[in-house]
């Protein structure tokens, strides 16, 4: 008899694996889609919770926040695609521009201590002569653009798809949140005990934190930063501003903006304004990437700093731009688990 029920347990739990394998082997290619929605649920659940309570329906409840975030998400890259294809044309002509034509050598370079010589000869070598930039730009070719725009279009294909499929799943789990919650609850129960919720638990309270602490921020970056572009006279300064706030969502990702903002203004031999805005870039990145965010992440998760660093940064490196928001959870949940055990 035991030897019946265990061969029934194993069989069970065989079926059990394969088909769990098998889901994911089949939703594989729309995982991230899935985790999207997961951290959007979650970051936005107070929100959802406080409409609830104010006697809407859930399903209005969800209809209503999935087109709000919808808005949100998809009218900046409206913007950006827009301003992209206004600024492709100007920009394959200044390439061949500067293929043809050379790029004249700025005064300011020669005048840099050190190594102002060797960089203004170099430019002289590579950029100021007609054609000498050709080996370091390549040819601006139709068939190259062509290319180009077609990969481009494809990754925008891709990236729409896991859009609407990450908007259509938030609607769900804003409609059926709470029995999802109810059953996870009761599974984590079941296998893990007490100890497994409360693990979830703090999965849950990274992520909020991961939200706050990168996008909340980053985004006041960009506006601090894109304020700086306005007063400095760069073109576009709102454009520009809106991919730091975008790329500041990574740790010291918003010096790839104002460093190459800070270039241009070199360029056109605005000095002074190139360095103050450097300068004003490096100690608000510094301020948001030291202060602010360990602040808004530890605090509710408990996470030294370092091991704050290490989940965004390794999340990033293992599953993406996702992996922002999950490393956090996963190093919560490994330092809880840690905890528990040492206790």
């Amino acid at each position: 008899m035991s030897t019946s029920w265990d061969t029934q347990r194993i069989a069970r739990t065989a079926l059990l694996i394969a088909v769990v394998l098998a889901g994911v082997w089949m939703l594989w290619r729309f995982l991230p889609a899935l985790a999207w929605a997961g951290v959007l649920a979650i970051a936005t659940w107070p929100l959802r919770e406080g409409l609830s309570r104010r006697g809407m329906g859930k399903t209005t409840v969800a209809a209503l926040l999935m087109v709000v975030l919808a808005v949100v998400l998809v009218l900046p890259l409206i913007g950006l695609g827009i301003e992209a294809a206004d600024q492709s044309g100007p920009m394959v002509q200044w390439l061949r521009h500067i293929h043809e034509h050379g790029l004249g050598t700025p005064g300011f370079l020669s005048r840099l201590p050190y190594i102002g010589n060797t960089i203004a000869a170099w430019w002289q070598a590579n950029l100021a002569e007609p054609g000498a930039a050709s080996a370091l730009f390549g040819r601006v070719e139709t068939s190259g653009i062509f290319d180009l725009t077609r990969t481009l279009g494809i990754e925008l294909a891709n990236r729409l798809t896991i859009l609407v499929f990450t908007l259509l799943a938030l609607f769900f789990l804003y409609r059926d949140g709470p029995s999802l919650i109810k059953q996870g609850r009761a599974i984590a129960d079941r296998l893990f005990g007490p100890t497994g919720w409360q693990l979830g638990q703090n999965a849950v309270v990274a992520v909020r934190g991961a939200v706050n602490g990168l996008v909340l921020v980053g985004l006041l970056e960009g506006v601090l930063l894109g304020t700086a572009y306005v007063i400095a006279g760069l073109p576009h300064a709102a454009l520009l501003g809106l991919a730091t706030g975008v790329l500041a969502a990574i740790p010291f990702g918003a010096a790839l903006v104002y460093v190459v903002c800070a270039l241009v203004l070199l360029v056109r031999s605005q000095t002074i304004a190139a360095i103050a805005l450097v300068v004003f870039g490096s100690l608000v990145g510094f301020a948001a990437d030291h202060f602010v965010r360990p602040i808004l992440i530890g605090s509710s998760t408990r996470l030294p700093f370092l091991w704050i660093l290490l989940g965004i940064f390794g999340g990033l490196e293992a599953f993406g731009l996702i992996g922002l928001f999950l490393g956090p959870a996963i190093m919560s949940v490994l330092v809880a688990m840690w905890r528990k055990g040492a206790a």
